[in-house]
């Protein structure tokens, strides 16, 4: 133990090491303090750039909106290009049915007027302008007798359709009687006509589809009866029927039955319409007819009027032979019965078929089986050929009529049908919107009134927004990207609300200058590296009203990207706080456009 110890000498040495250490050390300091201080040192020229740059002095021209954007453009990002207007010859450009592009198809089955986008490389990356003269629309529900001339300067129909009383020229407007080619008399009349058989006054029929639909004037007068329609028509020789049922305040898109199937959910619509639609019902093995039977709910019905019904009447102001029409007529009857379609009236020009509630049970009787679709999903209709086989329909709850079913939990999630979904989500969901909305409303105080007709929900989920803007005033497409985790367009459907499937990497099928008000709940970070989100802009500003509102809720880092781009698009936006504050990571980001743009 002795040995251990530390001798005097030793604790002498080691205290005076210390002390010359620590003299060393400060004086080290010291001449490197002097040495920085000079302003010969990088480090000091470091330190001072910083101590500049970081003065507190509280800057003019900061406002403390969103991340310090003033009036509506954020100092931070600055947009690197510029979008100019296309020619003029584009005003009413379908990038998907563009007529040069449909003409290079084949005609069979009606494959030259279905969907072909454009490629990469032929894509406009411009502004789509409007047409001279250009004006607001009329408000709802003088839009659906009157439009400007100006909005869609086209009067081939006025003269095609002439004694039909589709439409009519005068002054600078145009004039919309009401009429059709089957129905001379006006629409309501038709559809008075109709009601002695369906029950269109107690909420049980709330969609419906109009095939080869004209200019709508079906859907148009329905709205009266509390139904909502989604009308389409190709855009072939009668240039601007859709056009023009947009225009009217209708719901429509450019669409055919050709070689594709409808981009509808199976089971969606509680009716369906063709009048002198002059689809071929009984070609390829009426392929077309086992298309509506998927579409239709059970229990729905289907309206025939026009060729080849009352063919003994009119066999020949149609110009065909009687033998032709009688073999039609005789396929569509056989066809309806294999579907279990019961005939439930015939009257004139007019047929009227209803497919049982419990079309299953009566597919299994009769051979039918052989004729069913072998399919894992009946929704997954995206670019998927039209099959002639039936389509299997689950047993499906009691569907609540309309406006109940617009809250109540839908069939689909109820049978957990749509994985992910259920009845406590549901209702969540309905508390997020009324939240949402009611900011909306605040923020934009034209929502709700007749200023905005025509609305897009680009991102729509379980149809949430559109259920609670619902109004006479207005209607909204219900959008789900067919890239969305969730398929929920049926359960939109079975709410009593209307939508379509669509892949925004591509253009969507109608007119430009034809919604209102462009809704969107995280699309951009849904479509993140997907494909351009510069090309979902230029699509969104396509089909907007020069003077319509855009509202989009997404991330900040993805609209302060968004912002970048429309900045160059001369669109007007501004950032806002999500509603719980501004440490929520989502905000909103609104535009609000104006002619002088």
């Amino acid at each position: 133990m002795r040995g251990s110890r530390m001798n005097p000498g030793d604790r002498r040495t080691r205290s005076t090491m210390s002390i010359v250490i620590v003299m060393s050390l400060c004086c080290f300091f010291y001449i490197l303090g002097a040495w920085q201080k000079s302003g010969t040192g990088r480090g000091d020229s470091i330190a001072l750039r910083v101590t500049k740059e970081t003065d507190c002095t509280i800057l003019p021209n900061l406002h403390f909106e969103t991340h310090h954007s003033l009036g509506g453009v954020n100092p931070l990002v600055m947009t690197d290009k510029v979008f100019e207007p296309c020619h003029i010859r584009y005003s009413d450009y379908t990038p998907c049915q563009d007529q040069n592009r449909a003409m290079t198809f084949p005609r069979e089955n009606m494959n030259y007027r279905e969907r072909h986008c454009p490629a990469e490389t032929e894509k406009l990356r411009c502004l789509i302008p409007a047409p001279k003269g250009y004006v607001t629309p009329f408000p709802w529900p003088k839009s659906r007798d009157c439009v400007p001339y100006a909005n869609a300067p086209y009067k081939n129909l006025t003269v095609e359709k002439a004694v039909q009383n589709w439409v009519q020229f005068e002054g600078d407007v145009f004039r919309f009687p009401g009429g059709g080619t089957m129905f001379p008399n006006g629409a309501n009349a038709y559809i008075d006509e109709l009601a002695s058989v369906i029950p269109f006054t107690d909420g049980t029929i709330r969609t419906a589809l109009d095939t080869g639909c004209g200019v709508a004037s079906w859907g148009a007068y329905l709205m009266d009866r509390n139904v909502l329609t989604m009308s389409f028509a190709p855009r072939d020789s009668h240039e601007a029927q859709v056009q023009f049922a947009l225009e009217r305040g209708v719901p429509a898109v450019i669409g055919v039955l050709g070689t594709i199937k409808l981009p509808y959910p199976s089971g969606s619509f509680d009716m369906a319409h063709c009048s002198r639609c002059l689809i071929s019902w009984k070609s390829n093995d009426a392929m077309y007819m086992f298309e509506v039977d998927r579409v239709l709910r059970p229990g729905g019905y289907w309206i025939l009027s026009g060729p080849p019904i009352n063919w003994k009447s009119n066999h020949q102001a149609w110009k065909r032979s009687q033998e032709d029409l009688e073999a039609e007529q005789n396929v569509i009857e056989k066809i309806a019965e294999m579907l279990c379609w019961d005939k439930i009236h015939e009257k004139g020009d007019t047929v009227i078929w209803r497919k049982k509630a419990d079309s299953n049970e009566c597919h299994n009787k009769d051979g039918r089986p052989s004729k069913m679709c072998k399919i894992q999903d009946a929704d997954d209709v995206w670019y998927k050929k039209m099959e002639g086989c039936i389509t299997p329909f689950p047993e499906e709850a009691q569907l609540r009529k309309f406006p109940e079913r617009l809250f109540a939990a839908p069939p689909r999630i109820l049978q957990g049908r749509t994985p992910g979904v259920t009845e406590e989500i549901f209702e969540e969901d309905n508390k997020l919107w009324k939240k949402y909305v009611s900011t909306y409303k605040r923020i934009n105080k034209l929502i709700g009134s007749s200023r905005y007709r025509n609305i897009m929900d680009m991102n729509a989920g379980l149809g949430s927004f559109a259920a609670i803007i619902d109004s006479p005033i207005s209607w909204v497409v219900n959008v789900v990207p067919t890239i969305s985790e969730k398929n929920t367009l049926g359960i939109i459907y079975e709410r009593g609300l209307i939508g379509i499937y669509h892949d925004w990497c591509e253009a969507f099928s109608t007119y430009p200058r034809t919604y209102d008000l462009i809704h969107a709940n995280g699309l951009f970070s849904l479509y993140q590296n997907k494909c351009n989100m510069e090309d979902i802009l230029l699509e969104m500003d396509r089909i907007l009203r020069p003077e319509g509102a855009v509202i989009l809720r997404d991330n900040v880092e993805v609209l302060n990207k968004v912002r970048r781009t429309v900045m160059g698009m001369r669109w007007k936006s501004k950032l806002l706080d999500h509603e719980d504050g501004p440490h929520i990571p989502e905000k909103i980001l609104i535009h609000t456009g104006t002619f002088s743009e």
